[in-house]
């Protein structure tokens, strides 16, 4: 995989996903709506469904009574109508969501009308636009169907080895999810409101309103080298065991150091941060800690600073793309940043101008008894070069400094 085109995602409109509710009119309901054929919206290849198709199964049934908390009571249009909410705004709040197509299955609780009307009253109340709303769903949608997968596919996987021969995992599960599922819920909320008061707090010290929206932060992709050649040698455990490790570590290093993860992508990393200085310390750590671990592969991580455009989460603009390009030219275990980045590591006095200037700073320090500036990066310009799409950008090499 390249980190070329890893940012160019941005999501999937939410009118592209099929939910729960396509078939709005049916024979039961009467009304204009069954008038005509119901619009059927096909999921595309590239998008998920998160949820499960309705079920017969006893056991499934009970989990799912459990983990919702509320039996099935509502096909898609009862549900919508005892929410008091239109159909066709039911259907595109289902598919930013992306729940799975049901028909009109009767699947659905008081808690899937509870969330309509919330939605909706959200909407009526003028404190969302419908379409901020739509994406509200989406973005809550996508970041829950990821961490359910994770905890279903990781965590409880590990949990339910059956005890006891003859047991089988399913009968493991229900008492477990039972013990699980309110301190998972506790801790979820709390872990939401701590993101949700340190994201308000960046939002409020932002110069100015244009600056809530478009920001200037620095920008960094760290990649593994060689990714592609090593999944053809490894196995499937061995190659699943080495990109947990590598986020893993990716992920507590730039937390520690003041950076927020963006998002992984297997072989590579997209991280932020407020400062030059912050994302060239994460930069250097990240090279430093995995250059010392055998079992991964080199490392490279390029860095740009400039305006950037925030969205759900994730980052767009040129400043994204130039990261992306940096990286993918720089050398094994190196970083490489742009002239930004490099002129703000100066500006803040954090790397010397030149290796020139600080030489002659340090003689006139010693000569006067004073104190030479003390420098945590040094920068070596590189030879300028075209970049596809971008034009011509001077790299520089960032380095840490000797102490």
């Amino acid at each position: 995989m390249t980190v070329d085109d890893a940012n160019n995602g941005g999501g999937t409109d939410p009118a592209e996903q099929a939910g729960p509710a396509e078939q709005a009119g049916s024979a039961e309901q009467g009304g204009p709506a069954d008038a005509a054929e119901p619009p059927t919206y096909p999921t595309p290849h590239h998008v998920v469904d998160h949820t499960v198709e309705p079920t017969d199964d006893p056991l499934a049934i009970r989990l799912e009574q459990l983990i919702l908390g509320a039996d099935r009571r509502y096909t898609p249009f009862q549900a919508a109508r005892t929410a008091g909410v239109s159909m066709e705004l039911a259907s595109r709040f289902w598919r930013a969501m992306g729940f799975a197509d049901i028909g009109q299955a009767k699947a659905l609780t008081e808690a899937d009308v509870l969330a309509l009307r919330r939605l909706a009253g959200l909407v009526e109340a003028g404190l969302l636009s419908e379409p901020m709303a739509v994406q509200v769903a989406r973005s809550t949608g996508q970041t829950t169907a990821r961490l359910a997968e994770w905890q279903i596919d990781s965590f409880l996987e590990g949990l339910t080895e059956p005890p006891e021969p003859g047991m089988t995992r399913t009968e493991v599960t229900y008492p477990l999810v039972e013990l699980l599922l309110p301190e998972l819920e506790e801790f979820l909320i709390y872990v939401w409101r701590r993101q949700l008061a340190a994201a308000t707090g960046r939002v409020v010290q932002a110069a100015d309103d244009e600056e809530m929206v478009d920001r200037r932060l620095a920008v960094g992709f760290a990649d593994l080298v060689g990714f592609t050649r090593l999944t053809r040698r490894l196995e499937e455990e061995e190659l699943g065991e080495l990109v947990e490790a590598f986020e893993t570590t990716c992920a507590d290093l730039v937390a520690a150091h003041g950076g927020r993860l963006i998002k992984t992508l297997g072989d590579e990393v997209l991280y932020a941060a407020d400062d030059a200085g912050t994302a060239a310390e994460i930069a250097l750590r990240l090279i430093e800690t995995l250059s010392h671990d055998e079992t991964m592969p080199a490392l490279r991580v390029g860095i740009a600073f400039g305006t950037v455009t925030t969205r759900m989460g994730d980052v767009f603009g040129t400043t994204v793309n130039l990261a992306s390009r940096l990286t993918s030219i720089a050398p094994k275990d190196a970083v490489l940043v742009d002239s930004a980045l490099a002129e703000e590591l100066t500006r803040t006095g954090e790397a010397p101008v030149s290796e020139t200037q600080a030489a002659e700073e340090a003689a006139r320090a010693e000569k006067e008894g004073g104190q030479a500036p003390a420098y945590r990066f040094a920068l070596q310009p590189m030879w300028q070069r075209p970049v596809r799409g971008l034009g011509v950008v001077e790299p520089w090499l960032l380095s840490r400094r000797p102490t």
